[in-house]
């Protein structure tokens, strides 16, 4: 009987790629992959450690994978296994614990599965962490995550992806290139470009920090590549997305008008304490130009709120920044104190029922920019790229500026193209359309 192994994973995109890469090494060494709901002889949970909640959830998967099979023999990687190893390691049922650099190798730490008394840990110190490996996620068969990019240099005041990950270091060109054929040649209609910090791209593809490629070069090689309907970048920052980036997409083949871009702070203040690399002017002209280019773009950013020494006016200087930014969306991220970081020492610490509020406040924002940005985009023809789930009777789909749709169920619909009049906002938020009756589906 082949042996059954389940994987979970929590936190971005990328630790989603890096998982079906791990999980297609367990399938070469003759396991059976199975959905995490079912009884395995293993589980492997892939952790993130960007926010509180996420350490805390951790907990509760193990329970869930020990309610299925409490003889089952469980792995903990990822960002959270490479800061607390022994943390982890000590979570009751836990017998495996790989850091950074380990991860990728996991079947080699594996011997008959039995039980371990204690979790045994297998980590780094993260300045090992200086090799590349290459990975893609292929997800509900639409679309595909690719990384190419791993580590940040950077030294943001509140982030740990520096100590989980390392330093920063890029895929070879060939190699994204080789991935991005590959993906192609599974009919995947859409690929996502991953990383930590992907505006990076190049610093470290020999293992050093010598630059061959830029972000931008490679942009223009993916665009080349035979059968990839959609390329789309996903958040990358706004001091390394440069003009000649944005122009290119504009005019390009298959990059699609959708840019997410950290802001973090509306505040120049909070922006120097969070020692961000550019300041709100910056961020004002990257959405100028995006705009410029190309009017229909969606914009989405990322921003911390409660971050130490926000005061109620530094909120409502970000606040009225994004409400006056022709902006599309936001993720909105409640500040929370991370250990070994420059911030959890900080003074002036915001209470946490006035982070929760102002995280409310963004929140709405946020539902407020979506609804103005869908609403421009009524009566305009536009490209729409079906999912494969059925929702309550209903398919969703996304156009290439990720405006969402919505239409009754037909399962010849999923994973196909096709060009689409936006009509009305319906009562949920998502648009109707007509279809455009000029062209068979791709």
């Amino acid at each position: 009987m082949k042996k059954k192994v389940a994987f979970y994973t929590l936190g971005c995109k990328l630790n989603f790629s890096e998982t079906s890469t791990i999980a297609r090494s367990f399938v070469d060494e003759g396991f059976d992959r199975v959905d995490f709901a079912e009884a395995a002889d293993m589980y492997v949970i892939n952790t993130c450690s960007v926010t509180e909640n996420a350490d805390k959830r951790f907990k509760s998967i193990v329970k869930q994978a020990q309610k299925k099979n409490p003889d089952a023999f469980v792995a903990a990687v990822g960002c959270y296994a490479q800061l607390k190893p022994e943390e982890l390691a000590a979570v009751d049922g836990v017998d495996l614990v790989l850091g950074a650099t380990e991860k990728f190798k996991i079947t080699d730490y594996i011997n008959d599965l039995s039980k371990n008394d204690f979790g045994e840990v297998h980590s780094c110190e993260i300045e090992d962490a200086d090799f590349y490996v290459g990975s893609y996620a292929i997800g509900d068969r639409t679309r595909a995550f690719l990384k190419v990019q791993d580590g940040c240099d950077y030294k943001c005041t509140y982030c740990t992806i520096p100590l989980a990950r390392g330093i920063s270091r890029s895929d070879t060109l060939e190699n994204v290139l080789k991935n991005a054929a590959e993906i192609s040649a599974k009919n995947i209609k859409e690929i996502v470009l991953t990383g930590v910090n992907i505006g990076d791209y190049g610093k470290g593809e020999f293992g050093n920090k010598k630059h061959q490629h830029t972000f931008l070069d490679l942009v223009k090689a993916l665009d080349t590549v035979d059968g990839i309907h959609r390329l789309r970048i996903s958040s990358i920052e706004p001091n390394l997305l440069k003009n000649e980036t944005i122009d290119f997409v504009s005019k390009s083949n298959s990059f699609v008008p959708h840019f997410h871009i950290p802001l973090q702070s509306g505040s120049d203040t909070i922006l120097k304490l969070m020692r961000r690399r550019y300041l709100t002017n910056l961020y004002i002209d990257r959405v100028a130009k995006i705009k410029e280019v190309m009017p229909h773009a969606c914009i989405g950013v990322d921003v911390i709120v409660g971050f130490p020494g926000e005061t109620d006016e530094h909120f409502l200087e970000t606040y009225h920044f994004l409400n006056e930014l022709n902006i599309s969306y936001l993720h909105v991220f409640t500040y929370s104190e991370r250990d070994n970081t420059v911030a959890a020492e900080m003074d002036n610490v915001v209470p946490k029922n006035v982070r929760a509020k102002r995280s409310k406040m963004l929140r709405g924002l946020s539902v407020k920019k979506r609804r103005a940005f869908y609403e421009s985009q009524l009566g305009s023809t536009r490209t729409v790229l079906f999912e494969s789930e059925n929702k309550e009777g209903y398919i969703n789909g996304f156009t290439e500026n990720y405006v969402k749709v919505k239409a009754p169920w037909n399962p010849e619909l999923v994973n196909t193209l096709h060009t689409i009049t936006l009509t009305e906002i319906d009562e949920d938020g998502l648009v109707r359309f007509d279809f455009v009756k000029t062209e068979a589906a791709v």
